[in-house]
């Protein structure tokens, strides 16, 4: 065959998926690679009448995960309801998730605290529990300017765990800018960034100013865009409920693939966009109890949903498992 003619399909498909392969390769070297799902945390009504973590359910659920072909977790999360946990409970947590993963599977949890000293305790126990890396945002309930923010991941950092920064400026009314972002990558205080801002412009920004910080697509009815731009990884929600489908969308669009990204990306996205509504975790565990994992309630300030979103939600879900993303 003429080595200048066009490759035939099924040529092209193999190649695809080779790469595909690779970046699965390189995202299991690098902990915050890859599909990092920010796990749910399934709590049921005990004895007291008080819902208690179901730490046996968790570890199933990150057990299940992995088996799916995420490639990590990220608990204590806004989605794994962190702000409601006592510090046993929080604890407990990040030591389940650890000693439930299989060798490879990153465990990342989030230490965001109200002020450094307690956000760098959190950072410890991660360490002493043998997490990768840690996931941490700007100072919590505090507008703080550049100065506070710099002094907060200063003092994390000393706990020696990679730290990945977290952008959500809706919740903590603190904006890691690119410029911001450069000066705390310049003093070696973080190695990437979730970003959660939805603006999908910011990553070549960041990636001028500051040249090696991975930026992480943070939330879900951006992935595709942030994945054809280079992130490397995807810190996800909706993966609790539809991992498969997530996993392959995200390999896709990393490998260029929008012949195989783009329907997927289309069926998924009516309930992606959950991810970046205040609603998210009722959505994300509504969806979980219909495709047959476990979701449960939430704890209060956390409300069950309306019947109207509880509406939209199910027939979003019903829709993605009749077209077999489930």
């Amino acid at each position: 065959m003429n080595a200048s003619a066009p490759r035939q399909p099924q040529e092209h498909k193999r190649e695809q998926e080779r790469e595909r392969e690779q970046e699965h390769e390189q995202s299991r070297r690098t902990p915050w690679h890859g599909v990092l799902v920010a796990t749910a945390l399934p709590l049921r009504e005990g004895s007291t009448g008080r819902l208690e973590v179901d730490f046996d359910g968790y570890a199933n659920h990150v057990s299940w995960l992995a088996a799916n072909g995420c490639d990590g977790v990220t608990p204590n999360g806004s989605l794994g309801e962190y702000q409601t946990l006592s510090p046993e409970e929080r604890a407990r947590v990040v030591t389940t998730a650890v000693e439930t993963a299989p060798e490879g599977f990153t465990v990342m949890p989030g230490v965001a605290a109200y002020g450094a000293d307690e956000a760098r305790r959190w950072a410890e126990q991660a360490a002493e529990a043998g997490a990768a890396a840690v996931m941490l945002l700007p100072p919590n309930s505090y507008r703080a300017d550049p100065r506070a923010v710099v002094a907060h991941y200063r003092e994390v950092a000393k706990a020696g765990l990679p730290v990945v920064a977290y952008n959500n400026p809706f919740d903590t009314k603190v904006d890691l800018v690119p410029e911001l972002l450069a000066e705390l990558h310049a003093e070696g205080l973080i190695v990437a960034v979730k970003e959660f801002s939805g603006d999908v412009r910011r990553g070549y920004r960041i990636a001028e100013l500051a040249p090696g910080l991975d930026v992480l697509c943070g939330a879900d009815d951006v992935a595709l865009e942030l994945a054809v731009a280079g992130s490397p990884g995807w810190v996800a929600g909706y993966p609790n409920a539809f991992p498969r489908a997530s996993v392959a969308l995200w390999r896709a669009a990393s490998a260029g693939d929008l012949e195989t990204a783009l329907p997927l990306y289309r069926a998924l996205h009516p309930l992606l966009r959950w991810d970046s509504r205040t609603e998210f975790v009722q959505a994300i565990k509504a969806s979980m109890d219909l495709v047959g994992r476990y979701g449960g309630p939430c704890r209060q300030p956390r409300v069950p949903l309306t019947p109207e979103h509880e509406e939209i939600v199910r027939r979003a879900t019903e829709k993605a498992l009749a077209e077999g993303l489930g």
